[in-house]
């Protein structure tokens, strides 16, 4: 079906939600907005399903939102009728239409006779997969869009582990869901009804105790929490998400009593009216934090993104000044410290493993080597973090230590199978502590680090290409890396490059070995000088990124090399 006949489709459906059909007419005439709402239907990525919200196809809207679930609900149907008594764990963040769209995929597995445990309120992403594991659910929806902006909404789906849905069953799903003609015909059922009869349960506080008493055991050394508690001050906003409702709970059951909330931010709104993007790796997310902790000589600065996945850090310099620390930094930190406090303890295991995605710093393996652990690479998505953390269950070859990815997402147990702002809070503000018992702050802790293993600096590149033509640019873009192989960057000579589309590995002289990972449409350089150079289009948003990461024996060499490589880069994509 054109795009055109998809357009006459919605425009002839008498039932069409109101707000939709006022919208779908005032775009009457204007051809190239029309086209980029009814070209082509969202897609799953790294991330699941996001777009901006509106009408249309590729738009997030109920009949998305329905057609993604009917999807969902026809695959378990596949499954067999045991697999769909275990029902679908639901949750949904501070976003337009959130609680709405949770409603509607309730409604839509209803019409199936599938069970929907529905959270009563918003929750964070990582209580959604705790909530999957806890309720032996098959599988797991959060309505959420992360960090981006206030006109976008989203939709994850989650396995049984309470892992983001892995690419066989994201491509099974897929399948199932443009397999489907007319989202528009979806049956849904009755929300009284369903609630009536069991299909649509409520979930509240007893799975939010549950999971902060694991929380809980996040702390290593909770006699160090109690001696600093009163000391340290801490100032957390949730940049308006859903972050406060258990974050600040989770921090006073470790035992923190200075904890000072952001109060313009501490509130849910779908505007996040506060900044310009409730993005926490962004130094303006933290404006508000930066003039509180200032007032109040705080010791670290902490916000999480609206979903309370991921989480930024803001520490103190020598001066006194604030900065806002990379996802890498806050890893290494965290790492350092959970190795070090397990090693004096006695409890390092032998097969003790990290893990991190190969676009992440390699500053984390040098740490978790100088302690005896190993450090194991997957690909970008925190499932494929999910995925080793369940394998090394199933077969025990090694002890899961600590998992992160460079864009603010990190976890410390494995109760919960997706990055986790939550563990992150209280394991960052036990690692302040520690450096402020010894009269450091977290940056001096950070210069330590790198004393110790050299200067790592890593820096990623968005270059945003919207819509069609975006996309067509993208796709020429990655084409054209793999057809025309730089040789060099910024004059250092490529030595391997890796080519996770293909699974191969080319060295310099022509040889090749085969990648043991899945394919991926990501190209990875590393450069003669240990530096490395990674490009992989993003899975949820209109974007291709470039990923820099290098190494020198001073903070000044190490941001020469930095800078010279994004110039090659913006230099290569220019052409």
């Amino acid at each position: 079906m054109s795009y055109q006949e998809t357009i006459e489709q919605w425009n002839d459906f008498a039932l069409l939600e109101p707000t939709l059909k006022e919208e779908l007419k005032s775009l009457e005439g204007n051809e190239e907005a029309l086209k980029d709402a009814f070209f082509a239907p969202l897609e799953f990525g790294t991330a699941g399903m996001r777009g901006i919200l509106g009408v249309g196809i590729n738009r997030m809207n109920i009949y998305t939102v329905r057609q993604a679930t009917e999807g969902l609900a026809r695959l378990m149907e596949a499954k067999g009728e045991e697999a769909k008594k275990r029902g679908v764990a639901i949750a949904y963040d501070s976003r337009h239409q959130s609680p709405e769209f949770a409603m509607e995929a309730a409604k839509t597995l209803g019409a199936h006779g599938i069970p929907a445990f529905v959270f009563e309120s918003l929750r964070p992403t990582p209580e959604l997969s705790f909530a999957v594991r806890h309720l032996n659910a098959l599988t797991g929806i959060m309505i959420t869009a992360s960090h981006n902006p206030a006109d976008y909404n989203g939709y994850k789906v989650y396995g049984d582990d309470g892992g983001q849905m892995p690419p066989a069953d994201a491509d099974a799903l897929t399948d199932y869901v443009r397999a489907i003609e007319n989202p528009l015909t979806i049956q849904v059922g009755d929300e009284a009804e369903l609630k009536a009869t069991g299909l649509i349960k409520m979930l509240g506080e007893e799975v939010d105790a549950t999971y902060l008493d694991l929380v809980k055991t996040v702390t290593v050394d909770p006699a160090l929490v109690h001696e600093m508690s009163k000391e340290m001050k801490l100032v957390f906003t949730p940049l308006h998400g859903t972050g406060q409702m258990l974050g600040e709970r989770a921090l006073k059951n470790a035992g923190f009593e200075g904890i000072y909330l952001v109060p313009e931010q501490a509130v849910a709104d779908p505007n996040f009216s506060t900044v310009k993007s409730p993005n926490p790796e962004e130094a303006g997310a933290f404006e508000y934090a930066i003039k509180l902790g200032t007032e109040l000589d705080a010791d670290i600065l902490v916000a999480t993104d609206p979903d309370a996945d991921r989480l930024g850090a803001a520490v103190r310099k020598a001066k006194g000044e604030y900065v806002v620390l990379t996802g890498n930094q806050i890893a290494s930190l965290m790492l350092d410290y959970l190795l070090r406090a397990k090693k004096a303890a006695g409890t390092l295991p032998a097969n003790g493993t990290a893990l991190k995605s190969i676009v992440s710093s390699e500053l984390p393996t040098a740490i978790a080597k100088s302690y005896g652990a190993d450090m194991v690479d997957v690909l970008t998505g925190f499932k494929f973090i999910a995925e080793k953390i369940k394998q090394y269950e199933e077969d025990h070859s090694k002890e899961f230590l600590f998992g992160f990815e460079e864009s603010y997402g990190y976890l410390a147990k494995p109760f919960v199978r997706d990055k986790d702002a939550i563990q992150a809070l209280v394991l960052i503000a036990e690692v302040a502590a520690y450096y402020k018992k010894k009269g450091q702050t977290l940056y001096d802790g950070l210069v330590e680090i790198f004393e110790t293993h050299g200067y790592y600096k890593e820096q990623t590149i968005s270059v945003t290409m919207s819509g069609i033509t975006g996309a067509e640019k993208i796709k020429a873009l990655m084409a054209q890396f793999r057809t025309e192989a730089p040789a060099d960057f910024a004059g250092i000579a490529v030595s391997i490059t890796e080519d996770f589309g293909n699974s191969t590995k080319t060295f310099s002289d022509g040889s090749t070995e085969s990648i043991d990972m899945p394919s991926s449409n990501v190209l990875k350089y590393f450069l003669e000088d240990g530096s490395w150079i990674a490009i992989r289009p993003s899975g949820t948003e209109p974007k291709i990124k470039f990923y820099i990461g290098a190494k020198a024996e001073s903070q000044a060499a190490v941001d020469e090399k930095v800078a010279a490589f994004e110039t090659s880069i913006r230099t290569l994509t220019a052409e």
